[in-house]
């Protein structure tokens, strides 16, 4: 219960650095996490984008029972999300099938005979000789809790019993499969999507996908889909045909027009029309401009909103290049850690916070503190050219780890920040490690005896630092 207010308590604050910390301290004191602890240690998962981690207990929680359902659905959509952060789009587009399977292939309680039975998870990588593993129960949900843990619901939606997809995440696998040019696949799996929500005798969710593209001007792509639903046999609305009828015609895009004219009247939609009245209809000005004032679907609004913000998004090989510097740093392997570093340099990639956190943690598993002073360079080059953000927890990382080593001018440089920052010190943390490390430092060393220019300055950051903790 305490370990699942304090990892809640690090994903409402941000903290997800601390959060993956106390994750890895539940194996070593032998506390076992709950249905709520996995949700949590979902989130944190995607806050790290460790995609990785959080598949490994995707086939623990496949297997929970129905009424555990509703409660999972933040963790799938946790994974849903760092799927379309690598962009992968199969990925993703497979949990989507998995979701809409999900009722049939779930147990239920009566057939789980010993739901109570802890799992193993590893952490980083099975592999490792000296890796940790998680004991988990995905069964176990304490009902009489107090924690509310904080639910976003961003890509998947629990409705009518059902985990479902939101329009956002559509948007993202429209968006995706469009990219790469698999309409055809992106065509299967919405009928599939449309036939786990039920009837397909009115393909909503096809004609919402359809409508959306016409709205966005790819015809195109509206058309291959409607051609793909076409042959699934699935039925589609006259009203369909109409609005992409209509756009060709808007767009003059004739040849088009009569294509699918003809497809109208294969279609069987029960047309009491000519062609040129059906042409008629839909180049009349009164059509044109109840066509153009239909108000933008959500779905549409959606797909505009996916497309600027990926322009603002993490590329995917920064995540994919993190993951494989995190596994190496857990495994000791630091110089396949900075191969890794370099090739991110290398390429002009971006590193973000996790980069340099994993790269910390790294160097800090093998005691060498005057690589973090160097790596502490290149952090700073970062944040002055205001391509990084640093977070309150690898500020506190870096500080503790110069204050293991002794850099205590690096001590201060990080305080500076932190005080520039406005952001909260522990004060007595730090106090405990330098009395733990650096007891009699200096004591009793007065500056007109230090014997060198270095030693001087390395007494008055030692100094600072003491006033600054409150030792005598």
């Amino acid at each position: 219960m305490i370990f699942n207010l304090v990892l809640d308590a690090c994903v409402r604050f941000g903290s997800s650095l601390k959060g993956q910390q106390l994750i890895e301290l539940m194996p070593r004191i032998g506390v076992i996490a709950d249905a709520q602890s996995i949700v949590i240690i979902a989130r944190i998962h995607e806050m790290n984008g460790q995609r990785d981690e959080i598949k490994k207990f995707k086939d623990h929680i496949d297997r929970i029972s129905i009424p555990l359902v509703r409660h999972y659905r933040q963790f799938y959509d946790s994974l849903l999300s760092l799927h379309f952060k690598f962009s992968d789009i199969e990925a993703a587009a497979r949990l989507a099938l998995d979701m809409c399977r999900i009722r049939e292939s779930l147990p239920n309680q009566k057939d789980n005979k010993d739901p109570q039975k802890p799992c193993l998870v590893p952490i980083a990588s099975h592999n490792l000789k000296a890796g940790l593993k998680i004991h988990i129960v995905p069964e176990l949900l304490q009902k009489d809790s107090v924690l509310k843990v904080k639910s976003k619901q961003e890509l998947i939606i629990f409705r009518n019993a059902k985990l479902v997809l939101s329009n956002r995440s559509l948007a993202k696998l429209i968006n995706g499969y469009k990219k790469v040019g698999k309409i055809s696949e992106l065509s299967r799996i919405l009928i599939t999507i449309q036939k786990g929500l039920g009837s397909l005798k009115e393909a909503s969710l096809c004609s919402d996908v359809i409508d959306a593209c016409i709205h966005l001007g790819w015809l195109e792509t509206a058309h291959d889909i409607l051609d793909d639903i076409e042959l699934a046999g699935v039925p589609m609305g006259l009203i369909t045909y109409m609005s992409l009828l209509t756009a060709y015609y808007k767009g003059r895009m004739f040849r088009e027009a009569k294509a699918l004219l003809r497809q109208m009247r294969k279609a069987d939609l029960g047309l009491d029309m000519s062609d040129e009245m059906l042409v008629s209809t839909c180049r009349s000005e009164v059509y044109t401009k109840a066509s153009s004032s239909i108000q933008i679907s959500d779905l549409a609004e959606c797909l505009v909103w996916e497309m600027r913000e990926e322009e603002k998004a993490i590329p995917p090989l920064v995540y994919e290049l993190n993951s494989s510097m995190y596994f190496f740093c857990k495994a000791k392997m630091i110089g396949d850690a900075l191969k890794t570093y370099r090739r991110i340099q290398e390429m002009k990639i971006q590193p973000t916070v996790q980069t340099f956190a994993y790269l910390v943690h790294g160097y800090s598993s093998m005691e060498m503190y005057r690589e973090i002073t160097i790596l502490w360079g290149d952090i700073k080059r970062n944040m002055e050219i205001g391509n990084l953000v640093i977070s309150r927890d690898l500020f506190e990382l870096l500080l503790l780890n110069f204050l293991r080593g002794g850099y205590f001018e690096r001590v201060m440089e990080v305080v500076d920040h932190l005080k520039q920052q406005n952001m909260y010190t522990d004060k007595w943390m730090y106090k405990s490690e330098f009395l733990k490390f650096h007891k009699d430092l200096y004591r009793n060393l007065k500056a007109s005896k230090a014997r060198t220019e270095a030693q001087n300055k390395r007494l008055e950051f030692v100094r600072a630092f003491r006033k600054w903790v409150g030792i005598d």
